[in-house]
């Protein structure tokens, strides 16, 4: 039996058509506390990839007390009994399904969790390269499900410490069961530093557990082929787009050598390495891999899917100033969207945006300005189901037109819309910041520099660990200097403030910044030089 997906488990890099998935917990059928501990082996994480692990270094035994450390000591003799960690385990799962809460099965799992620990510590030590997993593999599971409640509740820091214990716990060279249950662990935790917006631990969890998976299965497994395609994902996210690449091409090879010519695997791969390769300005490649990903779609019948890549390679064409092609791609994906999703689909909201940027790009600001109003209507009066990272992301792009257009003021007010719908939103901390960075350059556009400074300072105190948030100060500092002079007073206040940050971060003033443009949205693309200065007559749509 299955529990609901845990939000926040499932990678912020995973479509969101991608498939449910699931933490297992034990379907234990008595009511009663069963007689003996439960020796199923532990869920798989609720990442993409299938578990399959392997071998790694050797662990401490699962009995360090230092599992306090992962859950709050709970002083009840009755948690010696073995019998009752399988039997709190169910009671988490059963509050779960039973509409009782996540605070209750918290509380169940924590209690589970310590028993199995006291039972794990009580247990003779193992046996060297045993296979009998015991209440240890019972313990990896139950801190597996504590931590995922905790991500349900919104309480990511929490899960963190359960997770990293769970790593800890299995030895991959005991066996298959525990190579998963290790595997499962790096996995999990991974996602749930994602979620933090700690994107190189995340990534370093991965690489972890893909690592234990290829000890156990070999290079060639399909599941380790959906593994290397996560991680890929990752590394997208991290803009780490060589090793990206390398990864895409390893998943393409083990899927063409397990999989039919021009199969749904393939096809997905194909769309992660247009990706990659537009990322790289590879936009030949990129089309090439996006024309095999159509066919194979279209050969299954998958319309829906065709239509998404036709706005890809939309997107690839437009990069190539090959407008008309683009057009054509765009309003192919837009008549399928309609039909099959609804005309008010944030999906068709979507294409509208693609459509104006293509008319701002082209001169043909009536129709730019025509497609954004008719997406932010449907992000105005979003339907069941639409996320506010879909309205959020589709806001700021609207914005950089209305910016590109000589119309800041329109374009703040949909950055700070859009600022809004992720401020509660966990692992939206690097947007925010970003979005805040992309309104200080406004404000100071406007001559409002105090509400400059201010989204500049919170912008760094988010990105605080990022060398990128220093930089885009520097490039403001710079661009100031280049508008009124190193003598200016306002000019001095702002190197003043812009040195005590750098100070804090324990830096000097860098006079080789980065394009402000790349650090603050690194995907996008130089304006047109045909559109510069132009301006949309009268525009005042209000959202």
């Amino acid at each position: 039996m299955t529990m609901p997906t845990m939000p926040g488990l499932v990678s912020v890099k995973t479509p969101a058509n991608a498939p449910p998935l699931r933490v297992s917990v034990p379907d234990t059928q008595q009511q009663q506390p069963p007689r003996t501990p439960m020796k199923k082996t532990p869920s798989s994480t609720p990442s993409r990839s299938k578990p399959s692990p392997g071998r790694s270094a050797k662990k401490d035994s699962p009995g360090v007390s230092s599992a306090a450390a992962a859950v709050p000591v709970v002083d009840d003799p009755s948690l010696d009994n073995p019998d009752l960690g399988p039997f709190l385990l169910k009671l988490a799962r059963d509050a779960i399904a039973s509409g009782e809460g996540p605070n209750k099965a918290l509380d169940y799992a924590i209690r589970a969790t310590k028993s199995f620990e006291r039972c794990c510590a009580a247990a003779a030590p193992p046996v060297p390269g045993g296979s009998d997993g015991g209440p240890v593999l019972d313990l990896a599971m139950s801190l597996h499900v504590l931590a995922a409640i905790y991500c349900s509740l919104g309480r990511f820091d929490e899960a963190v410490p359960p997770l990293e214990r769970a790593i800890k716990v299995p030895d991959p060279e005991r066996g298959p069961d525990h190579s998963l249950a290790a595997f499962s662990g790096h996995m999990q935790l991974g996602d749930t530093l994602s979620m933090l917006g700690q994107i190189d631990r995340s990534i370093a969890c991965y690489e972890e557990g893909l690592k234990i998976q290829i000890q156990t299965l070999g290079e060639t497994d399909p599941r380790v082929g959906e593994t290397c395609r996560y991680l890929a994902e990752a590394y997208v996210q991290a803009m780490q787009f060589n090793k990206a690449e390398e990864l895409c091409k390893k998943t393409l090879e083990i899927h063409r050598a397990h999989s039919e010519p021009a199969s749904l695997e393939e096809a997905a791969d194909r769309r992660l390495m247009a990706i990659i390769c537009e990322a790289k300005g590879d936009y030949e490649n990129a089309l090439e891999h996006l024309v095999l990903a159509s066919m194979a779609m279209i050969a299954s019948g998958q319309e829906s899917e065709v239509a998404s890549i036709d706005v890809s390679i939309g997107n690839i064409y437009m990069s190539l100033c090959r407008f008309d092609e683009a057009v054509f791609s765009y309003q192919k994906a837009l008549t399928v969207f309609k039909s099959s999703k609804g005309e008010t689909h944030p999906t068709v909201a979507s294409v509208f945006v693609r459509l104006a940027e293509l008319y701002h790009r082209t001169g043909k600001l009536r129709e730019s300005k025509s497609y954004c109003e008719n997406a932010l209507r449907i992000y105005n009066k979003p339907v069941p189901g639409t996320t506010v990272e879909e309205i959020a992301g589709g806001l700021t792009e609207i914005s950089a037109i209305y910016e590109s257009v000589d119309e800041p003021e329109e374009a703040l007010k949909l950055l700070q819309k859009s600022m809004k719908l992720l401020e509660d939103k966990p692992g939206q901390q690097s947007a925010i910041a970003g979005l805040e960075a992309r309104m200080g350059v406004m404000y100071y556009t406007l001559g409002r520099y105090e509400d400059a400074r201010n989204a500049f300072e919170s912008a760094v105190t988010k990105l605080r660990a990022a060398e990128d948030a220093i930089e885009i100060l520097e490039q403001v500092l710079k661009l100031r200097e280049e508008k009124l002079g190193t003598a200016n007073p306002d000019f001095e206040d702002e190197k003043k403030r812009l040195a005590e940050l750098l100070k804090e971060a324990g830096r000097s003033r860098n006079y080789k910044a980065k394009s402000l443009q790349n650090l603050i949205d690194p995907n996008a693309r130089p304006p047109k030089k045909e559109a510069s200065g132009k301006k949309w007559p009268g525009l005042g749509f209000k959202f």
